[in-house]
């Protein structure tokens, strides 16, 4: 094809223009007047010319360093599968030079997301992925990344106010509204429901959380406006006294056969209920941990929504690498799947 037998020079001695100007048109970079780069672009178009974008890569020998800011957790947890995701891309991308330095966030603390965003600044990366914080204390980290023109993904959770390069995550909104007509499937006439919390000082923890109970709400109110919705807070630093809590809760509310958690620990209240034998609550939970499929297959947890972490990991790190490195356009939104997964078919979904 004549596109890939045209060569740099005969594009500038077409466009009268020197080698280096074709280059950086070819390149996106600066230093190079309007007149020149439209009569470069035109021609290129003509041409339909594509770069070979991997090989220039592989030649350049740049060395490309990234930075993933996530919530702290421990070994098991929702963000260990995201953790894996990334160490898949690093693999992935190894011929490129690439690297990528973990850095950790008390999810229940504004300020220390604030801390180690600074942190990450003084390193002065390539490329940022992170899990925002609310807006007002994700926003002085966004603007500083866009003063500097460093490209940031999002992931877990989207800020479309403050947009990123890219996101990767569910739709939170519409997870909690698909959560709550699974929920109400399942409870039938009931007209109790609870929602669990993990909640220190107020804070929830996360933005996706609180955008799933929104939705879930919404399709309450549509649906079932009568519905009586509880609501307990446990503490998400004091695990020690979950038992209890819901102990009381239960012997307040004795009736109340149906419940939610828009959290990655619906384990511990599955676990709860597996010790207590209360075989007559109907529990909805969110993501694959260990200990919440186990709840799953014994019957504690009725239903797990799902949203592929490791693929939001990988996928993050490929959107740098693809706009960085192979200077691709990337998709502004990447919503993952709303799964619902059953003890009787969760072992074809590990199966994919």
């Amino acid at each position: 094809m004549m596109a890939e037998r045209i060569r740099i020079k005969d594009i500038a001695k077409m466009a009268d223009v020197s080698v280096g100007t074709v280059d950086r048109v070819i390149h996106g970079r600066s230093g190079v007047s309007e007149a020149s780069r439209k009569r470069v672009e035109e021609i290129l178009k003509q041409l339909d010319y594509q770069p070979n974008m991997y090989a220039s890569a592989l030649a350049s020998n740049k060395k490309y360093a990234f930075s993933c800011l996530l919530p702290q957790h421990e070994e098991g947890e929702y963000w260990t599968a995201v953790e894996a995701g990334i160490h898949d891309a690093l693999i992935a991308y190894s011929d490129f030079n690439i690297s990528v330095d973990l850095s950790y966030y008390d999810p229940f603390d504004y300020h220390s997301f604030v801390n180690v965003a600074q942190g990450i600044l003084e390193q002065a990366p390539d490329g940022v992925m992170f899990a925002p914080t609310v807006p007002q204390h994700t926003k002085s980290f966004t603007e500083e990344l866009n003063r500097r023109s460093t490209p940031y993904i999002y992931i877990d959770s989207n800020l479309k106010d403050q947009p990123a390069l890219s996101f990767f995550g569910q739709n939170s909104h519409q997870s909690g509204y698909f959560a709550a007509k699974m929920m109400m499937l399942l409870a039938g006439n009931e007209q109790e429901v609870v929602i669990f919390r993990k909640i220190n000082e107020g804070i929830v923890g996360s933005n996706q959380q609180e955008r799933r109970e929104i939705g879930f709400r919404e399709y309450m109110l549509k649906h079932h406006p009568h519905c009586r919705i509880w609501e307990l807070d446990l503490h998400a630093k004091r695990d020690s006294d979950d038992a209890q809590m819901l102990d009381d809760f239960f012997r307040k509310h004795p009736n109340v056969k149906n419940g939610i958690t828009f959290n990655s620990k619906v384990y511990i209240v599955g676990e709860y209920l597996l010790k207590q034998g209360k075989t007559a609550f109907n529990l909805m939970g969110y993501d694959l941990l260990e200990r919440n499929v186990k709840c799953l297959m014994e019957g504690s947890v009725s239903f797990l929504i799902a949203q592929q972490p490791e693929l939001q990991g990988f996928d993050g790190i490929k959107a740098l690498c693809d706009y960085l490195i192979f200077k691709k356009e990337v998709p502004r939104e990447n919503f993952m799947p709303i799964d619902l997964l059953t003890k009787e078919n969760i072992e074809f979904y590990h199966n994919k």
